[in-house]
Parts: C-alpha cells; sequence; structure tokens
C-alpha cells in the first residue's frame, strides 16, 4: 500500500480539504458498461443472484431491461482480475431525466420532492467469498458516483434480508414504521424504502467510529473507475415529476 494525499471531490463535504489516504488495490476492477458484451456479463451475475434468493423473479431476468439503457441511468460491472469472470453488478438510476423505479410504486415524502436522486437497484454479486468484498466496493462506487453527479440523497428499496447491510451503512427508513412495502414494480415484493444524505456522509461515519469510514473515505481504489457516465452537470434542474418523461434509448 501506498499514501498519498487526494483533495475530496465534493464541496459539499468539507471544501479545499486534503485527505490522507491509503491506495489499496482490489482484486477485482468495476467500471460503467460500456458496450453489449459488457451488458451480457451483468446480466448474467445479476440473473444467477436473484435465482438463489427470489427464483421467480429471476426468471425475468435473462435479458438486459429498458432500464439498463435509459438516460441517467448506468449499469456497474464488477470482474475478477484473476479470469475476467462477472463477481457483482448494480445498476444507478437518478431522477434527473426520469423517475426513479421506486416512484413507480410508492410516492415520496415531501422532503425528497425536487431533490437530486439517485437509485441503487438490481444489486448481485458472485456467492464466492469474492462476492463479498464486491458488494462493499460496489456500495462506495454508488457513493462516488452520487458526489461527482452532485446527487442530494441515495435511495434504496431493498428486501429482507437485504435492508440490514443497507441499515448497518445508516440508511435512514423513508417511511418509519411502515416497514416493508409491496413493490408494484418488482412483482409486488415487499421492499423496505431507505435513504442516505450525501452530503453528510463523511460526517456521519466519521463521528459514529463506522468501521468502514477508513474504507469509504480515506483509502483510494483505484480499481474502482466510474468514469464513462453521462455526466448530470450540477446547473441541471430537477424537474417536476408530472413533467418527466420516460425515454427509453434504443
Amino acid at each position: 500500500m501506498t499514501t498519498t494525499f487526494i483533495a475530496a471531490t465534493t464541496a459539499r463535504n468539507d471544501a479545499a480539504a486534503f485527505l490522507p489516504q491509503t491506495e489499496e488495490r482490489l482484486p477485482f476492477t468495476i467500471r460503467v458498461v460500456k458496450d453489449e458484451g459488457a451488458l451480457a456479463k451483468a446480466v448474467r451475475i445479476r440473473q444467477a443472484a436473484y435465482g438463489r434468493h427470489v427464483p421467480e423473479l429471476a426468471k425475468t431476468l435473462g435479458e438486459p431491461e429498458s432500464y439498463d439503457r435509459e438516460p441517467g441511468a448506468v449499469v456497474l460491472l464488477a470482474e475478477s482480475k484473476l479470469d475476467g469472470e462477472a463477481v457483482g453488478t448494480m445498476r444507478i438510476q437518478t431522477n434527473l431525466r426520469a423517475r426513479l423505479g421506486v416512484e413507480r410504486s410508492v410516492l415520496l415524502p415531501d422532503w425528497l420532492q425536487q431533490q437530486r436522486l439517485a437509485e441503487a437497484t438490481r444489486l448481485g454479486v458472485s456467492e464466492r467469498k469474492i462476492g463479498h468484498v464486491a458488494k462493499i466496493a460496489l456500495f462506495k462506487a454508488y457513493y462516488q458516483y452520487c458526489v461527482e453527479t452532485n446527487v442530494d440523497w441515495m435511495i434504496t428499496a431493498a428486501r429482507s434480508p437485504l435492508d440490514r447491510g443497507y441499515e448497518a451503512l445508516m440508511f435512514q427508513d423513508v417511511f418509519p414504521g411502515q416497514g416493508f412495502i409491496p413493490m408494484l414494480h418488482i412483482g409486488n415484493i415487499a421492499h423496505r424504502v431507505m435513504a442516505f444524505d450525501v452530503a453528510a456522509a463523511r460526517t456521519r461515519w466519521e463521528q459514529s467510529g463506522h468501521r468502514l469510514f477508513d474504507y469509504m473515505i480515506r483509502t483510494h481504489h483505484p480499481d474502482i473507475d466510474i468514469r464513462g457516465y453521462e455526466f448530470d452537470r450540477a446547473d441541471q434542474e430537477v424537474v417536476a415529476l408530472d413533467e418527466r418523461a420516460v425515454h427509453i434509448a434504443a
């Protein structure tokens, strides 16, 4: 490992501060899917992961979904350096051009309206030990993506027991007391809708002594490369819900 100094990437999280960071290499790479071959690999690992827990839903996941090609969405793929096999994937959707998937099932509360949102969907990892490491790294890539694109809140709809992982990362319930809500757009499977304040992430993790603080904030992972997405600039406005047009790329 080597130590370097890298400027904090967001003005909202300690502008102009330079954080000492340890560089750490991972046994896999994480990159944005840019071609059909990479998307096919993401689809395969996605379907295999869902097949272990929700086999009926997995049967419908053998092909890319329209959401995968929606403007404002990116698919991340983790690939083993050893053999090039896919070990994890996640899709990230923003609300800058279209509604989030979760908004097809619930009306988000006022405190999330007119906010820049990004939703993590279709998380799937290998059942091998490397899959657990990839899951944490994919979450870091999700966080970095939100920082770089000036997202205000990270959103997820997680089924049990995956919700406990997000709870451990200090996500909060969007609908306190309601627990798991059937998601109409996911076959009526009950999910817990949760959110996390991107700007407060570093402070909350640091002040709580979170075990992942160093990993998330003070460790530089060159193998996580989120370049290549269609960058959503900070000067873009979040349009009203009824003005959004869902456009599926050809």
